[in-house]
């Protein structure tokens, strides 16, 4: 499990570092390692907001993470203001075109390993269905064949059947 707290550290570091690096470069070009940083912040705050939310107990955490997801995106406007102010407004399209081919590949993700859980549990259980199964019989036929054998030594000869 993702640590709520700690997700949205990241993302308020990841602004405070691309607000401070923001005022002292020439080029937007150049802010690519530290919105990788945010980016991945982002991703990573928004898997803790879910599975807080599942939590009913951790219900305060999510509320704080959804809030600095909400400055998150009024940030990336504000992003998305400054690679219009220097004519790069196409780097931030495939930017965020980029972002959410990853999210879109992240959720395929979750899905495909929730799937595989699911078909391995069940996998699991019809082993042990079959196990449970088997050793049913074993006892089944063992307890025929002890009553069998308890028969025959009654009869010990006086049973028409033996010789």
């Amino acid at each position: 499990m993702i640590d709520p707290l700690t997700a949205l550290a990241g993302i308020q570091a990841a602004v405070a570092l691309i607000k401070k690096v923001s005022k002292t470069v020439d080029d937007v070009s150049s802010l690519g390692p530290v919105l990788g940083k945010y980016f991945d912040a982002k991703s990573t705050a928004t898997k803790a907001a879910v599975q807080a939310k599942k939590s009913k107990s951790s219900m305060g955490t999510a509320i704080q993470i959804e809030m600095a997801l909400d400055q998150a995106r009024r940030f990336e406007d504000e992003l998305q203001l400054l690679f219009m102010q220097s004519g790069k407004i196409d780097v931030w399209n495939k930017i965020k075109s980029r972002a959410a081919a990853m999210d879109v590949e992240a959720a395929h993700d979750a899905r495909r390993e929730k799937e595989a859980a699911a078909r391995q549990k069940k996998e699991m259980d019809e082993v042990i269905e079959i196990v449970l199964v088997g050793l049913v019989f074993v006892a089944l036929i063992g307890g025929v064949a002890y009553l069998l054998f308890e028969v025959l030594e009654q009869c010990a000869g006086k049973c028409s059947f033996q010789r």
